[in-house]
């Protein structure tokens, strides 16, 4: 509480508690910020696109993904195909992002005896929940970034990205273009926060190879908050 007290005599009111401690704040050494220190330049900073091609793959390896190459649509749909028959898939849920519509994959399921569906096609959340998670074999998504420092992808979500469709399926085959593989999350993160006036995305998901715990008993486990096997095809 605030102290007031008069002057004897004079009636002249006193500074309070609060003026006084303000008061001697104001008059305090003034300390300066000090500069930033000057980081070292990545080494992935200085890759060419091979380099950033091979230390994606390398790191995603490491976390046991796998990444495909393929030079066009085309060789992606086959990619797609040898997935599916590999990992025996009959149903798969996509994103609409620009490149996945550019595969017109329900067009390919029909040929490759594939069931494939969107989020849109559910008429409500319950439904596209119990799809999704109990009766999806696979979701195939693109990625807005794919990180070569850590082989990491960046996915931002929102109505054509919706998250569950990369984090709830045991399989997650991302289709990225090469112009997307970046050398250092910096470069992917500034894109989305590094500017004034930008508007974040509601989630941002950051994958790097399957979901894995080690919660219980400090044995690694593969799958118990999201999918047990990534699968990445570089575009381009």
């Amino acid at each position: 509480m605030a102290r007031i007290a008069l002057e004897t005599g004079r009636g002249v009111v006193k500074e309070s508690a609060r003026e006084e401690i303000l008061a001697r704040l104001r008059q305090a050494p003034k300390m300066e910020i000090p500069a930033r220190p000057v980081m070292p330049t990545p080494r992935e900073a200085l890759f060419d696109r091979d380099g950033l091609i091979a230390r994606f793959t390398e790191e995603l390896t490491r976390e046991s993904g796998v990444v495909y190459r393929a030079a066009d649509r085309e060789e992606i749909l086959d990619y797609l195909t040898e997935i599916a028959r590999a990992e025996s898939l009959t149903r798969i849920m996509m994103s609409t992002d620009d490149m996945i519509r550019s595969l017109d994959l329900p067009a390919w399921g029909e040929r490759q005896g594939v069931s494939v569906s969107t989020a849109a096609d559910y008429p409500d959340r319950e439904s596209y929940t119990r799809a999704v998670f109990d009766e999806t074999d696979a979701g195939v998504t693109g990625a807005d970034f794919a990180v070569a420092e850590t082989g990491t992808l960046v996915i931002a979500h929102g109505g054509n990205q919706p998250r569950l469709v990369s984090l709830a399926p045991v399989l997650h085959v991302a289709v990225v273009g090469i112009d997307r593989l970046v050398p250092i999350y910096e470069d992917a993160l500034s894109v989305f926060y590094g500017g004034a006036g930008r508007i974040p995305p509601a989630h941002l998901t950051l994958v790097t190879g399957p979901s894995m715990t080690a919660d219980i008993r400090a044995t690694a486990f593969k799958g118990m908050h999201g999918p047990r096997r990534v699968i990445v095809i570089l575009a381009g």
